[in-house]
Order: C-alpha cells, then structure tokens, then sequence
C-alpha cells in the first residue's frame, strides 16, 4: 500500500494508541488510506471547502480528505481515545484541521465552519440515520451544507436512492429525493473494515438542490410521509385517516387512489397531497 502522507500507517497508529473498536460506539475502521482518499475524491473538488467529519476515530478518512486537499476539516469525535492520533494528523497538517471531543448529536458545529461547507463522514452505524435526517430537513433551504458524502450500511444507502414500487422506498427516499440528488458512488465489502462489520457498506454522494423539485410546506411533508410509511401494509386512506376528515377526496385530488399504498407513490404526487392537505 503506497502512502498518502507522512504519517505512520493506520494500523500502526491504531496499535500505538490501543483503539480497539468499540461496538457501543457504532465504530468499523477502515484501515487501507488509499480507500479513504478514494472516498474523499467523491466529494468532488475540496479545495474550496470547508469539510465537516463525524466520527474520524483514528484519523483514517481525516487523512484522505486533506490528503485530497480539503481547505479545512473540522472533526467531531466522541472517543477520547482517538484525540491523540487525531492531534498528531492535525499536527502534520497545520491549520487545517479543528479536532472537537463531543457527541455530533449534541454539537451546533456551524460556529466553527465557514461556507461552503461539504459533509463527508464514515458515519457510527448508530446515529447514521439521525444525522442524515436533521441534515435533510434544516429549517431554512437552501442547507449550510452543499454536499453530503457519507458511509452507510448498503441496505441504509438503498433506501436513501430507492425508487417507488421498492421495498426499500420509503420515507429517506423522499426527504433525500426531494431537495436533493441522491446517488451510491462506492461499494465497499466488510473486510475493508476492522472489525468487519456483517454487513456490506456503501458511500451515498447527496447534492442539495437550490430548490425543492415541487413546491410544499416540508413539515405537512414529513408529516404526510411519515404517516403514510408508519404502516406501508395498509391503504393510505386507512394509513393518512388522522391527516384531514375528507382525506379520500384530496388523495383523488393529488392524482392517488385511496387503496392505493405508500409504497407506489411517487414524491410529485406526495408533494401535491401535502399542498392540499395543508389547505384549510
């Protein structure tokens, strides 16, 4: 394996300092740098960014991306194991990478990033999805974010680019697809990993739109959407009954039968249904 930087090699670094992964921690290293810089040319041109990085443990990804020329990185790690290796790369990297020791479910990190702002994470498989979610639906769109280029379980990335009539369609699909385009980039097997995880992984490349592809109140959305997919087995007009007391007249409405289930509607005709259920 040929060298990205510097530095001593990721296994080395990881024996040095005792980071054996923890699993309550969602934590798999990857271990082989030339992947991590191949992850990081994903993100498309870093030069003039600003990068955020969830859970970087021992630095493997951190090194790619500025390796890859990232102007600057800020990475928030929860592991205080992980702050001395990740205090050497900053080290090597001067100026160019902010190492903050807390949890990325509690920290506001935009008081420490300048626009524009790329996200590019192997994100911990236990909050994955909620980051992915809160970075979908900010108050305010356009995102502080102009790209997010992150790591998943493959089923998770799936659902992320799934399409109507899939079993893995559902509720991600639409919040990705509607503000945003959505696509897997990279695949990767489990023995990229230390430890191998049991399933495969995947890279999702998502780029914020200027706009929404069909107009609606996102909250009416996410509430129609969630609704409908909390129990995909039924009807929507059983499913959406909560929604307004003549929810069948504005499903015809929307162009969507009321038998019909969430699973083969598509995001125009979910965007049309939450216009109409937001009328009066």
């Amino acid at each position: 394996m040929s060298a990205i930087d510097t530095l001593p090699p990721l296994r080395e670094v990881i024996a040095t300092h005792g980071l054996v992964a923890k699993k309550a921690l969602g934590q798999n290293f990857l271990l082989d740098l030339n992947l991590t810089a191949k992850i990081a040319r994903q993100a498309g041109d870093l030069t003039q960014s600003d990068i955020l990085e969830i859970g970087p443990g021992p630095g493997g990804l951190t090194r790619g991306l500025l390796a890859e020329g990232a102007r600057r990185v800020l990475a928030v790690e929860k592991d205080q194991r992980c702050m001395p290796a990740l205090a050497q790369i900053a080290q090597a990297y001067p100026d160019r990478l902010q190492v903050i020791n807390g949890d990325a479910l509690e920290i506001n990190p935009l008081d420490h990033l300048t626009p524009p702002v790329r996200v590019v994470a192997n994100l911990p498989y236990n909050v994955g999805t909620e980051l992915l979610v809160r970075w979908l639906t900010p108050p305010e769109w356009p995102p502080v974010w102009s790209s997010l280029t992150l790591m998943f379980q493959r089923e998770v990335a799936e659902r992320i680019v799934a399409q109507p009539g899939s079993k893995a369609y559902g509720r991600l699909a639409l919040l990705a697809q509607w503000r945003s385009n959505a696509r897997i980039v990279l695949n990767l097997p489990p023995e990229a990993f230390s430890p191998p995880p049991k399933v495969s992984s995947a890279v999702v490349h998502i780029q914020a739109l200027p706009a929404p592809r069909y107009p609606c109140d996102a909250k009416v959305l996410e509430r129609i959407v969630a609704q409908a997919f909390n129990q995909r087995r039924k009807m929507l007009r059983a499913a959406l009954k909560g929604a307004a007391p003549d929810i069948e007249d504005r499903l015809l409405a929307a162009g969507i039968k009321p038998t019909d289930r969430a699973e083969t509607i598509d995001l125009e005709r979910f965007c049309a249904l939450a216009r109409l259920v937001a009328q009066p």
